[in-house]
């Protein structure tokens, strides 16, 4: 069994993470050092967590996150809502034009690569797993491989028409969530009610079509059944909690665990602090007064494990830096690369060696094996 809590030991799949949101709409130089993008934002107070992100390459990099999930986000918001986003459709696929752009700058400077299919996947995995072998050894490792990442859309309203989604296919997205907060053009997200509406079954039949992934975080319940109810193709859901340890509508009840675990889905559990603990006031709850250690994280790992009666269907999807940062993260995380310390969270807890490769990395990547070995691509 591989007991190591130190950074690099382990590969690990993080199913969803804003980079190109922070980069540009924060103004981060992901390239850099942690310490570098934190003091280059002291004194600024234009958002929350300012000075506390917990998010660059380097940290990635030193936690063995050699696989992610990276988002597009561009909310349309109609007059009269009080949701930040953007006033048409078109700016907010502008707004995510401009993001697969930084992801493209990312792959010219060698930092990142996109997985577009099962062959980019399994060079990307074969090139991590050398490179962490080398580290694990002791041996002086070559340069550490580009970040492989799977483009995915963040709630729908970007989309303008399906010519757009087929446009977007051929950029390299591959999952897409129909929709984030409030109500959407495809779908009602967390804390709306109500089910996808014509526009949404078109949606769901085009991506079921092209073969992308279903990504369920942040459906409302309505939405929820109806477009599992739909879609028959892969399912996974990025970055959600379990409602049972924290009740919430933006988390999954048991059932909805199970019926996940049912598609074969892949859960990526989160960090942000809310979800992870009942009674968080933002703003006011702190990691420290809310006792929130990553042992929190892990007891939601756990609660799906428990309800499925297995651990295939449990994974990472930090979301960390998405609008938040150590403000609003366990108190016992620095930085990304403490994710590294999971495995013998999990030891302790008597998971076996193969559930905890599972659930770091493993899960996902069966998830991914069996929907692009049957694509309709």
């Amino acid at each position: 069994m591989e007991t190591q809590d130190t950074p690099a030991a382990n590969l690990i799949f993080d199913s969803h993470l804003d980079l190109a949101m922070n980069a540009l709409e924060w103004n981060r130089d992901f390239t850099r050092p942690l310490a570098h993008l934190r003091e280059r934002e002291q004194g600024l107070r234009d958002k929350p967590d300012r000075g506390l992100g917990t998010v660059c390459f380097p940290e990635m990099r030193r936690g063995g996150l050699g696989v992610c999930v990276a988002t597009q986000i561009g909310r349309y918001v109609k007059p009269g809502s009080t949701l930040p986003g953007w006033h048409s459709p078109a700016q907010a696929w502008a707004q995510t034009q401009g993001q697969l752009a930084w992801y493209r700058a990312m792959e010219e400077a060698g930092e990142m690569a996109q997985i577009r299919d099962l062959e980019g996947l399994e060079t990307q995995v074969h090139a991590w797993r050398q490179y962490l072998a080398a580290q694990a050894a002791g041996e002086a490792p070559p340069a550490a491989p580009p970040i492989g990442y799977i483009l995915s859309l963040e709630g729908a309203d970007s989309i303008i028409s399906l010519r757009h989604l087929e446009l977007a296919w051929s950029q390299g997205l591959r999952a897409v969530g129909p929709a984030h907060y409030g109500p959407g053009t495809y779908a009602q997200g967390t804390d709306a009610t109500g089910g996808l509406g014509a526009r949404g079954r078109e949606l769901l039949q085009a991506m079921d079509r092209l073969g992308m992934i279903l990504d369920a975080s942040h459906l409302c319940d309505d939405s929820f059944r109806e477009a599992l109810d739909l879609f028959q193709g892969p399912v996974w859901a990025s970055h959600s909690n379990c409602r049972a340890l924290v009740p919430h509508n933006r988390q999954f009840a048991d059932e909805q665990i199970r019926l996940l675990a049912r598609r074969g889905a892949v859960i990526g559990c989160a960090l942000d602090a809310w979800m992870l603990v009942p009674g968080w006031i933002r703003g006011v709850t702190t990691p420290a007064s809310a006792g929130l250690k990553l042992e929190h994280f892990v007891d939601h790992l756990d609660h799906i494990c428990q309800v499925t009666g297995n651990a295939l269907h449990a994974g990472i999807g930090s979301d960390l830096d998405g609008a938040f940062g150590r403000e609003q993260s366990p108190a016992d995380l620095d930085t990304i690369a403490d994710l590294a310390r999971l495995p013998g969270m999990l030891q302790r807890r008597g998971y076996a060696p193969a559930d905890i490769q599972g659930i770091l990395h493993g899960n996902f990547l069966r998830f991914l094996r069996g929907a692009w070995g049957q694509s309709k691509s």
